[in-house]
């Protein structure tokens, strides 16, 4: 952790200029919340998922509605803030930091059911638990989140992960997310080949493996091990990034830092004994040894959610995202119906900072719909992702549905740069707005 007291100059002044533009923005959206006009209603709301989007909206909505019978489902005792997956999985943080209590978010007077969903039936407009209980609705917000598919990788379990193979799957939880540094840390000490990429599927936080991949050849370079170690990233599309100038600005650094990158890789399996890797490739299968490889496994929407009718029929069909417009939220079928977080079957948007703005859009729709009106709110697909290149240094990159970016502070942070600054916007700033988020105040 970084102690913001060292800060001198230009930094420190920087730094607490964002500070206060962050908070006067949380204060402002906080009082306009506030001060909306609460809907008087007797509406039985249920939410699936209590992560960061559906402990979000359930606040939001308690502030709104007057009367509302609010019911929230996730049967996970612990919420995790997974942005800080990939610092615990590179020794910068404890476990600790991304674990906190699910039912400590949650607003009091509604009905947290500690089950998920079996089933849902929109045509009923009701859901069954895993317990066998039964819930009805008047409108269902599905904040799921979505599922790891590790069983999508051929002889891979994640009994593998540790030290002792070499292997880090990091996206599987805080204590993984241990294992991965363990396993990292022995790499940068021994040398070696180092495999990182992502799956074909859409996925949360797409960043994240360019992250890993970055921190851990910085890392190697501050030990003095760089020169017996190689790092591979393997990226699953013609591309480092969707989004066309950052892929070409993280083209530039893995350039710069000797970084081999080989697009159109996808991991398909894995021969712990022999330390190997197949990707499928266009050419063919294509199988490469290695002493560390990071593990992502395909993405998809929970089974109750892909039975259920809402997923979309014509698009992403394997993976089952829900089928919501792109910019209101609300599915395209069930007028009742709205998405929130990684289950959205939408272009973008599976961040943490899309939540943020996923919540407002759907608040207003909702509410809007309760009040026999038409909501005004929509959502451009703003997604985020502070892509750390170096400790200490980062790119706060953030951009649309159409490719644009989209700065925060413009003049202030400029995205494509790797900044001190932009670190501490990720080290320190970025957690407590999270938290802001889920007391519904962001």
């Amino acid at each position: 952790m970084y102690d913001i007291s060292t800060l001198k100059g230009t930094d420190r002044r920087t730094f607490f200029k964002l500070a206060a533009a962050g908070g006067a923005a949380a204060l402002a959206m906080g009082a306009g919340q506030a001060q909306a006009q609460r809907q008087r209603t007797n509406a039985r709301i249920v939410i699936l998922g209590a992560g960061a989007g559906g402990a979000a909206i359930a606040n939001r909505l308690t502030e709104r509605l007057d009367g509302a019978r609010i019911t929230i489902l996730d049967p996970r005792a612990e919420h995790w803030y997974q942005p800080g997956f990939t610092l615990v999985a590179t020794g910068l943080k404890p476990a600790g930091y991304t674990v906190s209590g699910t039912g400590d978010w949650l607003p009091r007077g509604i009905d947290y059911v500690a089950e998920a969903a079996a089933e849902i039936d929109p045509e009923a407009n009701r859901i069954t638990t895993t317990g066998g209980r039964r819930i009805d609705y008047d409108f269902l917000i599905v904040a799921t989140g979505l599922v790891l598919d590790w069983d999508a990788i051929e002889g891979f379990s994640l009994d593998m992960a540790g030290p002792e193979n070499g292997i880090s799957a990091h996206y599987a939880g805080p204590e993984h997310s241990v294992k991965g540094w363990q396993a990292l840390d022995r790499f940068l000490d021994q040398g070696g080949v180092g495999m990182f990429g992502r799956p074909a599927t859409e996925m949360k936080c797409a960043g994240a493996p360019v992250k890993l991949c970055l921190l851990a050849e910085d890392m190697a370079t501050t030990r003095g091990t760089r020169g017996k170690t190689q790092f591979i990233y393997n990226a699953q599309a013609p591309n480092l990034f969707g989004v066309p100038v950052i892929h070409h600005r993280v083209r530039q650094i893995m350039d710069e830092r000797d970084i081999t990158y080989r697009y159109r890789h996808v991991l398909k399996a894995i021969d712990v004994g022999a330390k190997t890797a197949t990707y499928e490739t266009p050419d063919g299968d294509v199988t490469d040894r290695w002493d560390f490889i990071n593990v992502i496994p395909p993405q998809r929407a929970p089974q109750a959610v892909r039975d259920s009718g809402l997923s979309w029929a014509e698009r992403w069909v394997d993976q089952g995202w829900i089928e919501v417009d792109m910019h209101t939220l609300r599915h395209a079928r069930y007028a009742n119906v709205f998405g929130i977080g990684d289950i959205n079957g939408v272009p973008k948007g599976k961040t943490a900072a899309s939540v943020k703005w996923h919540i407002p859009v759907v608040e207003d729709h909702l509410v809007a719909q309760i009040a026999g009106r038409e909501g005004t709110t929509s959502y451009n697909g703003y997604t985020s992702c502070p892509l750390i290149t170096r400790v200490g240094r980062a790119m706060l990159v953030e951009f649309d549905y159409e490719d644009n970016l989209l700065p925060s502070f413009p003049g202030i942070i400029a995205p494509l740069e790797e900044l001190w600054i932009s670190w501490l916007m990720k080290e320190v700033a970025l957690k407590a707005t999270y938290n802001a988020m889920l007391r519904g105040r962001a």
